[in-house]
């Protein structure tokens, strides 16, 4: 019996010993205090109105990503602050883990899930619906708040050599009093941007940063939808970001 206890014993402290300990996390923003593994920043454009069919999609879309963020990755959910011409975080936490995959000899599941449900994924959830109240405005000052982000978020020694992720809910129209991409301003050309005083003052180092967006239809603004989705995947690209995807969204 004292052979058995002691071989027991002994596979315990074995199994302790190699089973991966998770890091030490910050207890205001959930990531580790190394920092985070990966960070992804949703910025929607509040400069008007969505349309309900694109508010429940758009809804459904980030509900997704907060239940599927990789443990230990970052989520800021920013909007438009239209009279500072930059963004506004509503919601910046790491997923701390939901429980899934802990053992019941070196952690509690259940008390790990009830956690993540009340420290992470409601909150996030009510910056989402938050972060769909318009705030009219006669500008919209895009590069001005995805500017914002790099420097906020993309910029730092610990977000080198991590995933990055930017992902824009907007109608993408840039509309500031240095460069404008409505239809009577001129067309949407790169070549007039770079001639405008906005090409310098948004000149903006992404750090590779993979930028999707989620293209918001409006009513009452007829434009090259084509040509508009190529000026951002340049801008992106001129800016030492990684273009993804443009993802028209549903409803006008």
């Amino acid at each position: 019996m004292l052979v058995l206890a002691v071989a027991a014993f002994g596979a315990l402290a074995y199994f302790y010993i190699a089973v991966p300990q998770p890091p030490q996390l910050d207890a205001g923003t959930l990531c580790p205090v190394k920092g985070p593994a990966g960070i992804t920043v949703v910025l929607v454009d509040t400069s008007d109105d969505l349309p309900d069919t694109t508010k429940r999609q758009v809804l459904g879309m980030l509900d997704d990503l907060i239940t599927g963020l990789p443990d230990y990755h970052k989520l800021d959910i920013r909007v438009l602050d239209i009279p500072a011409a930059r963004s506004r975080s509503l919601f910046s936490k790491c997923n701390p883990g939901d429980g899934a995959g802990l053992s019941e000899w070196t952690a509690n599941p259940r008390i790990a899930r009830m956690q993540w449900i009340e420290s992470f994924r409601r909150p996030a959830r009510e910056a989402v619906a938050s972060s769909l109240a318009a705030a009219k405005a006669t500008s919209s000052p895009i590069m001005a708040a995805i500017q914002d982000i790099a420097i906020d978020q993309f910029s730092s020694d610990q977000a080198q050599g991590i995933a990055k992720n930017l992902i824009v809910i907007s109608d993408m129209l840039e509309y500031t009093r240095d460069y404008s991409q409505y239809p009577a301003a001129g067309d949407l050309s790169y070549q007039r941007f770079r001639q405008s005083p906005a090409y310098l003052k948004f000149r903006t180092d992404l750090h590779g940063a993979h930028v999707d967006i989620r293209y918001v239809q409006r009513g009452g603004v007829r434009i090259d939808t084509l040509k508009h989705a190529e000026f951002w995947r340049e801008w992106i690209l001129d800016n030492r970001g990684t273009f993804g995807s443009v993802q028209r969204l549903q409803g006008m």
